[in-house]
C-alpha cells in the first residue's frame, strides 16, 4: 500500500505509460479528486481510486495503469 500522505496539491498524475491522467487537486477518502482546470479533465473533477497508484515518487503520482484505462475508469461523482 501506498503512503497517501506524500500526495500533495498540484502533482501530477500519470499513467504506467508514462501519459498524463491529470493533477491532483486533493485527497478525498480513499480517491484522489484531479482538478477541473487540467486540460485532460475536460472542466469536470474526476477521481481515482487510491488502489490504482503503483507509487509516489519525483514529484508525481504514477498509476498502475496506462492513462487510457485510468481515463476509463475515473469517476466523476461528488
Amino acid at each position: 500500500m501506498v503512503d497517501t500522505s506524500l500526495i500533495q496539491e498540484h502533482m501530477p498524475v500519470v499513467g504506467s505509460d508514462g501519459g498524463r491522467v491529470g493533477t491532483v487537486d486533493h485527497l478525498d477518502g480513499q480517491r484522489i479528486k484531479l482538478t477541473r482546470t487540467d486540460p485532460a479533465a475536460h472542466g469536470v473533477h474526476h477521481f481515482i481510486h487510491v488502489d490504482s497508484i503503483e507509487a509516489i515518487e519525483a514529484g508525481e503520482v504514477r498509476l498502475n495503469r496506462t492513462t487510457a484505462q485510468a481515463q476509463d475508469e475515473w469517476g466523476t461523482s461528488e
